[in-house]
């Protein structure tokens, strides 16, 4: 969740099962800096896209059959969409994928507020965008905590949740002080305020986890990991809990159990 817990960068509303999509217009939308008619039309294979939504520019990756069930991928803090390089194909074999930047992050806006209940309210109104009704989360770290927020409040619009080692909703406790180092890849400005509303989290965010009705997979870090992913499942009516010892970035270090544990969970 914080700038030395990141790892290199890479190179390179109601459902149907498996979501739904809402009947709207044909939209407009940027690709790749350029105004592109959206719509159905074919597979998509690795398009990067931008979308005017909640007041601020939300950039992200598209790829998969418009016509499979839609799937967010929301990246840990420090991060972007290029985090899940590898598992966007992974997924996209059989989902509509869209990889996001949260505010703060890659390519999107950096408003300066970053409230955490707010960023998932970009995520509600990107699904509004592009006429999603409901569809599977899945969040790393912080990516895990905007999806847990999302899913308390807004429960009609998730069909599964899956947190890989997301913060718990209390009082982070032994966190040394952040010090920038002069990354530019995000906004220092949403790491203070992060890292603010982790240490002191709203009391009511603990008991909004009970409002959760989607079914949940919480994957946790083991051992190594710096948060109690255990706790957020406890507090999740019907959530599993899977272990996998490699720390906080499970999908990075642990890349083949971890498909194996989202890929047996959304198969059910």
């Amino acid at each position: 969740m914080s700038a030395h817990e990141r790892r290199p960068r890479c190179q390179c509303a109601l459902s149907r099962p498996g979501g739904s999509r809402l009947r709207l217009p044909e939209r407009r939308i940027r690709e790749n800096g350029a105004i592109a008619a959206g719509g159905d039309g074919g597979r998509v294979a690795d398009v990067i896209r931008e979308a005017h939504v909640n007041g601020i520019k939300l950039v992200y990756r598209e790829e998969g059959d418009p016509a499979a069930p839609p799937l967010l991928l929301i990246h840990g803090r420090t991060a972007d969409h290029n985090d899940w390089n590898g598992i966007t194909q992974h997924f996209a074999a059989r989902h509509h994928v869209f990889a996001i930047d949260l505010r703060g992050h890659g390519g999107s806006d950096h408003p300066g507020e970053y409230p955490l209940p707010e960023m998932a309210e970009d995520v509600v109104a990107l699904l509004d965008h592009l006429g999603i009704e409901r569809a599977t989360l899945i969040g790393h770290s912080l990516g895990g905590v905007v999806s847990y927020h999302l899913a308390t409040n807004h429960p009609e619009r998730v069909e599964r949740l899956v947190l890989e080692d997301p913060a718990p909703p209390l009082p982070l406790e032994g966190r040394a002080p952040l010090v920038e180092d002069g990354s530019t890849a995000f906004d220092w400005r949403m790491m203070h305020d992060t890292e603010r509303q982790l240490l002191n989290p709203d009391p009511a965010w603990l008991d909004g986890l009970g409002k959760i009705t989607a079914p949940t997979l919480v994957i946790g870090g083991g051992e190594l990991s710096p948060f109690d992913s255990a706790g957020v499942a406890a507090r999740i009516p019907g959530a599993e809990f899977v272990v996998i010892e490699v720390g906080h970035l499970v999908h990075v270090n642990g890349r083949r159990p971890f498909l194996q544990a989202v890929d047996t969970f959304l198969n059910r």
